[in-house]
């Protein structure tokens, strides 16, 4: 990631503005759990593919998850001082600095997958953009993003929506498990995966997915902000749709645990290999930071 966000341009690029370039590294360098790019060179592992073959997907997928952070952090989005225990992009340097900062890591996300970086054969390139392009777009990330805001009230009155569980869920592996499903998904793909292999791994992702959203509301709700790096308790402020506030927390620790079962059983036909996988499920529905 360093590498990608050094100041020197690159042939077709004239220069790299300084500010530009420190608050992009503001936004993806300080700290963070690295938990998609862990996915992706985990999943490409099984297929025997060493890290430094999927290296540059799991940079790209990283650079999208920092940039949603930047431009999360926003006043109009969820109006955040802090990230990672450190000042958001806004407040080190500014609100415009930090959209562009994110515009800025959005894009070189997909110039790393356009490069044969990122894999020698085109169709693969091609297939790489494409998943994480729709896991990131309208009908993943941003469009969750969207139901989001709407969830809380943003676009009818101010009064938060009365969401069914079921339209939470949607929101949900939009907003949050589509990035951490097509993590796994870029390892399926840059390691050749057989149809089955690629489903399972999919399955895997996707409950791994909603298990990370459940265990970050309930740590809006249990924990610190010095162990999420962030203020708590501002899910329920801003009326947002969770399966905690809709399920409670006994139901919502129920759900966490089925997922993480869910996870786990997809792996089988991966046998031990799976192991490491296996134990990135546990530790999302047990971590505190």
């Amino acid at each position: 990631m360093a590498l990608a966000l050094a100041d020197a341009a690159l042939a077709g690029e004239r220069l790299r503005p300084g500010r530009l370039m420190a608050a992009m590294r503001h936004g993806a360098l300080g700290g963070g759990k690295r938990m998609r790019p862990f996915l992706v060179m985990e999943s490409a592992a099984l297929f025997g593919l060493p890290a430094e073959r999927a290296v540059t997907a799991a940079t790209a997928i990283e650079c999208i998850h920092c940039y949603s952070l930047v431009h999360d952090d926003l006043p109009a989005m969820d109006d955040d001082d802090l990230r990672r225990g450190r000042p958001t992009v806004h407040r080190a340097y500014d609100e415009a600095t930090a959209i562009l900062a994110g515009d800025g890591l959005l894009t070189l996300a997909f110039d790393l997958l356009a490069g044969e970086d990122a894999h020698p054969d085109a169709a693969v390139r091609i297939a790489l953009v494409r998943a994480l392009a729709r896991a990131a777009g309208i009908g993943g990330m941003v469009g969750g993003q969207m139901l989001d805001l709407a969830a809380e009230g943003r676009f009818s009155g101010g009064a938060p929506l009365a969401l069914a569980e079921e339209a939470i869920r949607d929101l949900q592996a939009m907003k949050t498990g589509a990035l951490l499903a097509v993590s796994v998904e870029a390892g399926a793909l840059l390691g050749g995966a057989t149809a089955a292999e690629h489903d399972a791994l999919l399955a895997y992702g996707r409950a791994l997915g909603a298990a990370f959203q459940i265990a970050d509301d309930i740590l809006d709700v249990e924990g610190t902000a010095e162990e999420v790096g962030k203020k708590v308790g501002k899910d329920a402020a801003a009326g947002k749709a969770t399966l905690v506030s809709r399920l409670g927390l006994p139901a919502a620790r129920t759900l966490l645990d089925r997922l993480v079962a869910d996870a786990s059983a997809a792996l089988t036909p991966f046998g031990a290999r799976g192991a490491v996988l296996a134990e990135a499920a546990r530790f999302v529905a047990n971590r505190r930071n």
